[in-house]
């Protein structure tokens, strides 16, 4: 075969073979130094790491600008993964992130992005788990729930999904920060949950994922947040859970970490995003004999809404991917009053949503390789100079800092039988100091942070 005409890679396969030789070769450099290298290589950088996120929260260079709108992200991406590292910052730091998030607090409910911007339910949900990480009376005390209420109200679409902000795009993270911060604060009731669950399972798509909106593609973030939300309003049993984890299972490629999407490039930060499935579902589902049952399988699977499916099946024979009927303005499935005159008195204790949460497992192994996406983060991902990376070649940044930390303790303790012990040695890579704080599978919270806030606001 004349070579000339031999058939050239596309792009993404060129992209691909490129991140392979790089961290392929990044592996053989490692399997053939000294031990005590290989020891130094594969441990946790703690005090870098915990210099470089104080130095950002003391301190970010102009090139931040452009993330003036995200300033509740950085503050959460940095004292998270502090919070990961068993580290904690001074009372100073404390008191002025709390200051500077009520700043943040709008005076009609959610947080804004900043001092004097418009509220949003991304920066809301991580204000709020920011005050959560932080814990203390000063801290959870600061959240106006019953503003906050009125807020997550008001951006309740009559499809049963939620709007980012006002005016804003309806999609699967809107619904997903919505129930997280209202299960967090405990506000959340019948009226937030109301035809939820329809919405997010005409996201789910052929492939097995679930997208942002109907009728897009799957997404590594995106399954998460679908995922959790539905745990969250009892909800679960209604996905096709089969064809969720044959998904998730695919997106770990050769190099150990996790892709966002289906033919796309790996990310350290998608080891949370992707693992965090696995933990979803070990937690809230008992696996076994290859079937996955919910725990509970009181929620609403009721299809009588414009986003409705027939089962878990999703059609393509209605409008496009998902089997998505034409919406008419007949909301009368939806009673929507006025969220300005809504009552914020919430009493969570007559809805019967509540999740149920698995103290111990079943004993089957992590349906992920939970050591070789150790290994990824900790040989590529990790700078030892402070801070983690989506992959070689890339800059260390907080978000990836964040996720990647949130991913390692997902993995670390992926094979735990019970919360209430320690993961075996087996189960971390490198030395055992490696061993991080674990988390809230739901909410990306330490778990001790999340029991004070669920003992403080059940008050």
């Amino acid at each position: 075969m004349d070579s000339s005409k031999a058939r050239r890679g596309t792009a993404s396969e060129v992209e691909q073979l490129m991140v392979q030789d790089q961290v392929f070769g990044i592996y053989d450099i490692f399997a053939n130094i000294h031990q005590q290298a290989k020891t130094l290589l594969l441990e946790i950088q703690r005090d870098n790491h915990s210099e470089f996120l104080t130095k950002g929260l003391r301190k970010l260079s102009p090139s931040f600008c452009v993330l003036d709108a995200n300033r509740p992200w950085l503050c959460y991406w940095i004292l998270h993964s502090i919070a990961l590292l068993g580290d904690s910052v001074d009372d100073q730091l404390e008191n002025n992130a709390v200051d500077f998030l009520n700043r943040c607090q709008d005076s009609n409910g959610g947080y804004g992005g900043g001092p004097g911007q418009m509220p949003h339910l991304a920066t809301t949900y991580a204000a709020v788990n920011t005050l959560v990480t932080l814990g203390g009376q000063k801290a959870l005390s600061s959240i106006n729930r019953c503003k906050l209420y009125t807020f997550l109200r008001r951006m309740k679409d009559p499809s049963g999904a939620f709007r980012m902000h006002d005016a804003g795009e309806i999609d699967v993270r809107a619904c997903y920060t919505a129930v997280s911060v209202a299960s967090l604060l405990n506000i959340l009731d019948d009226e937030l949950i109301q035809n939820l669950g329809n919405y997010i399972l005409s996201c789910q798509t052929y492939e097995g994922g679930i997208s942002g909106e109907p009728g897009s593609e799957a997404h590594g973030g995106y399954t998460f947040c679908g995922l959790a939300a539905m745990i969250l309003i009892n909800e679960v049993h209604c996905l096709d859970l089969s064809r969720l984890i044959d998904w998730v299972v695919f997106r770990q490629g050769v190099e150990g970490g996790f892709q966002g999407r289906t033919n796309k490039l790996v990310d350290g930060c998608y080891s949370f995003w992707q693992g965090g499935v696995f933990a979803l579902l070990r937690k809230y589902c008992s696996i076994g004999n290859d079937h996955l049952v919910p725990q509970d399988t009181g929620g609403d699977c009721s299809t009588d809404s414009p986003y409705s499916t027939t089962g878990s099946d999703i059609s393509e024979g209605e409008e496009g991917l998902g089997g998505i009927s034409s919406q008419t303005d007949d909301t009368s499935h939806f009673k929507q009053e006025d969220p300005e005159n809504a009552s914020c008195s919430v009493n969570p204790s007559n809805i019967s949503h509540s999740y149920t949460y698995i103290e111990k497992h079943t004993g089957i192994e992590p349906l992920f390789h939970s050591l070789a996406l150790q290994q990824f983060l900790l040989l590529c991902s990790q700078d030892q100079e402070g801070g983690f990376r989506d992959k070689p070649g890339k800059h260390r940044d907080y978000y990836h800092t964040c996720y990647c930390l949130s991913g390692l303790s997902v993995s670390q303790h992926s094979w735990n039988e019970n919360e209430h012990s320690p993961p075996s040695a087996r189960a971390v890579m490198g030395p055992y100091s490696n061993l991080l704080e674990p988390i809230h599978p739901l909410h990306n919270v330490v778990i001790y942070r999340y029991h004070e806030a669920k003992d403080f606001f059940s008050q």
